[in-house]
């Protein structure tokens, strides 16, 4: 990546394991897709009263050619309270989108 990737961490203490977790992915995405030049990942933590801790991950992504923006919010329907679990989902998601990408382009 030309700039670095940057993580930002909303309505929480930041975590040093977290950002390992997000750092490693970070790094697979980009032996996927060798041409990103930036990555930028939000963690949210949204508390509500009388619910469970709910969780929004956004990350975005730049490619020559290509701004990917993933996200990942609670809904009524399928609430996001495992971290661990909502960080993978979006960076699968990015990969799906750039490999969608990459087989446009060839």
């Amino acid at each position: 990546m030309h700039i670095p990737l940057q993580i930002t961490f909303r309505g929480m203490n930041p975590s040093r394991a977290l950002e390992a977790r997000i750092r490693e992915r970070a790094i697979a995405l980009e032996r996927f897709q060798r041409r990103i030049t930036a990555c930028r990942v939000v963690v949210e933590a949204h508390h509500h009263r009388h619910m469970p801790r709910q969780f929004r991950v956004r990350i975005g992504v730049t490619a020559p050619g290509r701004e990917i923006i993933v996200s990942r919010e609670p809904t009524d329907r399928k609430v996001q309270l495992d971290l661990d679990v909502t960080i993978g989902n979006a960076f699968d998601e990015a990969k799906r989108q750039l490999e969608d990408h990459r087989e446009r382009k060839t």
